[in-house]
């Protein structure tokens, strides 16, 4: 994939304890109920993006979930907000399909925490375009970032 730039609000986190679910959903209603995808200044589209990334060790420890829009450039960066950039590199592309508020993409996830994949940990992201407007009958692209087999 090549390079992007992503402005969004974010939460610093871990899986245990299912500390990540609770937060994760408490981030996504903040972007919602404060507009956040009309907030964002500069954005190519409306495809929102929840990237995973300053990974602590592996998935076991703390990290970041950045929620946001991919942006033309960033040269205006609202309050409360940060900027992401995705590096072009190396990704393994999951497909998470059905209802999202049944944590459909939550067991994309769980397969992919008990894959092989040797996974960067560098920035991992979800896609949530046209093809997840219905969020009980939605595809969410999940990219990995994963070393390249020579």
């Amino acid at each position: 994939l090549e390079a992007f730039t992503v402005i969004g609000i974010s939460v610093r986190t871990t899986n245990e304890n299912m500390k990540a679910a609770n937060d994760i959903g408490e981030l996504w209603t903040k972007f919602i109920s404060e507009g956040w995808l009309e907030k964002i200044p500069n954005k190519i589209d409306h495809t929102i993006y929840s990237i995973y990334t300053d990974y602590e060790s592996d998935y076991t420890g703390a990290y970041t979930v950045i929620l946001g829009c991919r942006v033309e450039n960033t040269a205006e960066l609202p309050v409360g907000t940060m900027k992401k950039n995705i590096e072009k590199r190396h990704y393994t592309k999951f497909i998470s399909k059905g209802d999202l508020t049944k944590g459909a993409v939550y067991k994309t996830w769980g397969e992919i925490w008990e894959s092989s994949l040797e996974r960067e940990y560098t920035a991992d992201f979800e896609v949530y375009g046209e093809k997840a407007q219905d969020p009980t009958n939605a595809e969410v692209e999940i990219f990995i970032a994963t070393k390249q087999k020579s």
